[in-house]
This record gives structure tokens, C-alpha cells and sequence, in this order.
């Protein structure tokens, strides 16, 4: 059957108002945080485990072909910006905070973010802005712009929601908490020295009296993630990743002290939660310098590139598992980790599961960090030899950048880059994308100039073998099945995996489609640009969501 395309034009219509009354946001709890994704969404991920896979079940393989426009709504970013939507029927709330007298011009961007729904109204964010949105109409209900002093302004993943409390981090590397129903600024404390080159992209992630966050940027120097109090912002602790003193574990893979201290590993994702072993486990950015490896030695540069398991009450290191060790392309390891329960070779096991950046494929026990499978999903990936003895892939001297340049599949982009997984238990299959990149990797002089602190402009793109969407099996490491897309980059800004049988993704043709989670086979699409964020679901009324952004505008779509 072929699949619908809708067009732009078509995407344009607005469907008529609801006139259900607005709902102020509910008390959210640690128990609606703890629910698998159903009709809200909670959090980063939908729910803790990280699968953005969701129970509802209206929208299926027979019945996605009728799913319609409901609403739009431009995101109008700045001070006091003005609604452009003439049919509103509420004055938006406007607020405004920040550290700067004017702020950074940062209009223009796309939304990368992961909305958060709840109760009808949906959490949207930039940089510096953040919005309340009626979720059944589009309507913005109120906004706050933030002051920035500076900082890159490369995207926002998100809002945190713990109670009625709001928190999202600032390019310039602050905290800010916000009353979830009118906007109005509580507190913000700052994360990191703007100064010091760090800027923040990530979504808080919220676990039980902890607000989480961490940093980006390729710098030389200290990484870490940060625990807050959500009530007074107080710091409850910190975990670096690298070793910052002797004595530390991990040291003995640097060349100095000097040289762990200044080692990067930023935390620029969200992780995932496992409530039974209250474990936190993340993944942790490249070392640095990233190309140009003299400064940090031969070993393996722990704990970046790595999956790390911290206690979410003290932050301290449980287990780890490095995914790059002795990173030498800026491959790092923060993608999003799945957990996932299932059988694997033979036996009830409770994993977590990655598709890294560098063009691999683990799987890990999440109770003891214990390697259970390695497998290469990157069809041309070229730059390691074998696996070490712990299970990670083994650098390849020879694909090191080199004076003459050498071919590396995938580029420093990745495989796959920030862009969330799904993973649906009625297949067994982790969804994601696979891009199969090349550039040359060059030995140059350090020049640091427009090359975010990795050491130099050292690499060049030179193209690509293709694009695809994937289906991973975690029992054997090998993709079930590909989807080719029409692009050479990624296929939108993540995945959604759905009980009805699907799976929602943009298809780098400028269409937000649905692919049948068996199979791949496209069965809808939506011709409204290009995806830029994790498409969603949610339930009101009865009627069963799909959202997604593109630039700065949210498109909803429904079953009439």
C-alpha cells in the first residue's frame, strides 16, 4: 500500500478550537515520573527507561493513513515577544530573567527540544526561551526569555518537571527554575564559568529530589554532572569525569594529573534511571585534546567516552563502561542509553543498551556494568581493530589523523549523533539512525579557531554511502532491517516507537513520517520540512497525539 503524503499547504489548516477549559499543570510527583509513557509525557525520555516507547494504541498501522492536521504554532522567541496566533483567546504571560542588561541575539534556530505534556498543556524550549502551550489548540499561555551573557547557542533538549516547578538549563550555563503555571522565574544558579568556554544544552532530568545537569563543549577542562535541590537550588554534589586528584581511579589511563584535570567528557544528554538499583546511568563526551591525543597519553582516557552508572543520592561511580577507549576522533559516547529487561542468551537479564556515535552497537548488564555484546551497525565504519579485552572497540593506529590525511568512516559527526533512540518491546528492536560517513582525518598545527577546542581544523567531510533508518536486534547486535533515507545526513531530530505497531521519525525529505516497527516499510508521511526534533505522543480526550517540530513551529496531527 502506498503511504499518504500530506501536503505543506494541507499541514497549514488549523483545525477548529477546542473550547475545553485550560488546566493548570499537576503536581507531578516521583510516582508519575516512575509510570511507563502512556497518556502524558513526563520527562526527557517519556519515562526513565529511555525507550520513548508509548502505550497508546488509536494511532496503528491500519489507521495512521487518517491522521490529519490539528494545529501549529510558531515559537516566537525574545523579550515580550507577541503571539502571532489572531484566534487566540488568551493574553500570553510574559517573563523575563537572565544575567546580562540585554541579552544575546538568538533568534532563528530550530527546536531540538523534547516537549513535556501534561494535563493538557505541553513545556516547549529554545535557548533562552521557554514556553507554556495549550496542547489542544496550539495556544502559547505564557513565555520567558532569559538574558544570556553569552554562551552557544546551538540548541536546548529540554525541560525538567518535578511538582509545579519547571527547571531548564541556559547557553551561559545556569540553572533556572520556573512555576510551571504562570512562568514567573523562583531561582537560577549557575552550572558553569561561561567564561571558561562551557555552554549547556541538556534536558534536567528529575529523580526523585534531584534535579541533574550537566555541560558541553570540547574544552580542555574538568567535565562533571551536577545535582541540585528543586526546592532551593542548593548543590547536593558533583561527579567529574575525569580524576581530579591523586589517588583517583582512572588516573593510571592519563599521561598526568595535569593532563585528567583538563580531559573534557562533557555530559551534554540526558540518561536514563533504573529505580531498582538506583542507579543514574548517562553517557560521557570525548577527552580532549580530541585529535591530537600527546597531551593525554596511550591509555584510555576513563571515564570519557563511556557509559557511567552513578547513585543518584551521592554521585558516586558504581560502574562504567567505556565505548571508545582512547577516543581519537570526537566519537564520544553521550547518546541516550535504553534499559531495557529481556532474555539474552538464554536468561532473564535487566541491559542497557547503546548505539554510539562511533558506529557500534552494546549491550551491558545495568546491575553490574558486566559487557554482554559488541556488534558494528555502521556498514562502512572503519577505524578500529577488533575489540579490547572489556569488550570496546580497539583504536586503529593506522586511522589516526595523520600529516596526509586518512580515511575515517564515520566522520566526527557520527554514525548517529544527539538524536534519542526508541526501542519497542513488542519487537525486540532498538530504532535508530545509521549514517554512513566518511571524512580525512588531517595532523595539522593546533589552530583553535572555529574548531570548538578539538585541537585544530583537522578533519574534512568527504561524503557519505547512505542514510538509513534501523531496527537493531539486542539479542544478536545486527540490524533486522534498514530503511533507506533521502538524505546524507540524519533523518530528523529522533525516534518515537508506539504500541500501534509504529515507529515516527522525519525522513530527510522534508516529511515527518510513520514506518511500520516490524518491518520499515513507510506508511504515512506529512510533507511539512524537515523533522528537528523527537516526534511525540499523548492522549486528551480520548484523542491520541502526534507532535513534532520543525524549525521554530510545532505541527500536531490527529485521527478525524
Amino acid at each position: 500500500m502506498a503511504h499518504r503524503i500530506l501536503s505543506l499547504a494541507a499541514a497549514m489548516v488549523l483545525a477548529p478550537l477546542a473550547l475545553t477549559p485550560i488546566a493548570p499543570a499537576q503536581n507531578v510527583t516521583q510516582q508519575d515520573l516512575l509510570k511507563p509513557l502512556g497518556e502524558s509525557w513526563y520527562s526527557h525520555s517519556g519515562d526513565y527507561t529511555a525507550r520513548r516507547y508509548s502505550s497508546l494504541t488509536a494511532v496503528n498501522r491500519l489507521t495512521v493513513k487518517n491522521l490529519t492536521p490539528a494545529w501549529t504554532a510558531k515559537m516566537t522567541q525574545g523579550e515580550n515577544p507577541v503571539a502571532l496566533t489572531g484566534y487566540s483567546r488568551v493574553r500570553p504571560g510574559s517573563n523575563t530573567g537572565g544575567e546580562s542588561p540585554t541579552g544575546f541575539n538568538s533568534s532563528g534556530g530550530s527546536i531540538k527540544a523534547t516537549m513535556l505534556e501534561v494535563d493538557g498543556i505541553l513545556y516547549a524550549s529554545m535557548p533562552d526561551n521557554v514556553w507554556a502551550v495549550d496542547a489542544r489548540s496550539g495556544e502559547t499561555l505564557w513565555h520567558y526569555y532569559w538574558k544570556a551573557r553569552g554562551g552557544t547557542h546551538i540548541a536546548s533538549r529540554g525541560v525538567g518537571l518535578w511538582h509545579d516547578y519547571l527547571f531548564f538549563e541556559t547557553p551561559d550555563n545556569y540553572l533556572v527554575s520556573l512555576d510551571a503555571k504562570t512562568g514567573k522565574e523562583r531561582w537560577h544558579r549557575e552550572i558553569a564559568k561561561v567564561e571558561g568556554g562551557y555552554f549547556s544544552t541538556p534536558a534536567p532530568m528529575i529523580v526523585k529530589d534531584h534535579v541533574l545537569a550537566g555541560t558541553g563543549n570540547d574544552i580542555d577542562a574538568p567535565a562533571f554532572l551536577k545535582s541540585y535541590d528543586p526546592e532551593t537550588g542548593d548543590l547536593q554534589w558533583t561527579f567529574y569525569v575525569t580524576p581530579q586528584k591523586e589517588g583517583d581511579p582512572g588516573l593510571d589511563t592519563w599521561k598526568s594529573l595535569d593532563a585528567a584535570r583538563h580531559g573534557g567528557g562533557n555530559i551534554w544528554m540526558p540518561g536514563a534511571y533504573d529505580p531498582q538499583t538506583n542507579l543514574y546511568i548517562t553517557g560521557t563526551g570525548n577527552p580532549t585534546p580530541s585529535w591530537q591525543t600527546g597531551q593525554r597519553g596511550d591509555g584510555d582516557n576513563l571515564y570519557t567516552c563511556s557509559l557511567v552508572a552513578l547513585d543518584v543520592d551521592t554521585g558516586k561511580l558504581k560502574w562504567y563502561f567505556s565505548t571508545s577507549p582512547h577516543d581519537t576522533h570526537d566519537y564520544d559516547s553521550s547518546q541516550v542509553p535504553v534499559l531495557v529487561d529481556g532474555i539474552f542468551n538464554g536468561r532473564p537479564r535487566k541491559m542497557a543498551l547503546t548505539a554510539s556515535r562511533n558506529g557500534y552497537f552494546f549491550v551491558v548488564d545495568r546491575i553490574t556494568g558486566e559487557h554482554l555484546l559488541t556488534s558494528k551497525y555502521g556498514q562502512t565504519t572503519n577505524w578500529a581493530e577488533g575489540l579490547t579485552p572489556h569488550g570496546g572497540p580497539k583504536t586503529n593506529p593506522e586511522k589516526d589523523a595523520a600529516i596526509g590525511g586518512t580515511l575515517i568512516s564515520p566522520n566526527s559527526g557520527g554514525t548517529v549523533n544527539w538524536q534519542p533512540p526508541a526501542y519497542s518491546p513488542q519487537t525486540g528492536l532498538l530504532y535508530q539512525y545509521a549514517a554512513d560517513t566518511f571524512s580525512m582525518a588531517y595532523l595539522t598545527d593546533p589552530d583553535p579557531r572555529g574548531s570548538m577546542g578539538l585541537g585544530g581544523k583537522d578533519e574534512l567531510s568527504i561524503g557519505t554511502n547512505g542514510s538509513y533508518l534501523i531496527g537493531i536486534d539486542y539479542k544478536t547486535g545486527k540490524a533486522r532491517w534498514r530503511h533507506k533515507l533521502y538524505t546524507q545526513g540524519f533523518g530528523g531530530g529522533g525516534l518515537l516507537a508506539t504500541a500501534g505497531g509504529l515507529v515516527f521519525s522525519g525522513d530527510g525529505a522534508g516529511n515527518l513520517a510513520a514506518f511500520d516497527a516490524a518491518t520499515g516499510k513507510a506508511l504515512w508521511g506529512a510533507r511539512i520540512g524537515n523533522v528537528s526534533n523527537p516526534p511525540q505522543t499523548y492522549m486528551l480526550d480520548g484523542k491520541q497525539y502526534i507532535l513534532a517540530a520543525v524549525g521554530d513551529t510545532l505541527y500536531s496531527f490527529l485521527l478525524y
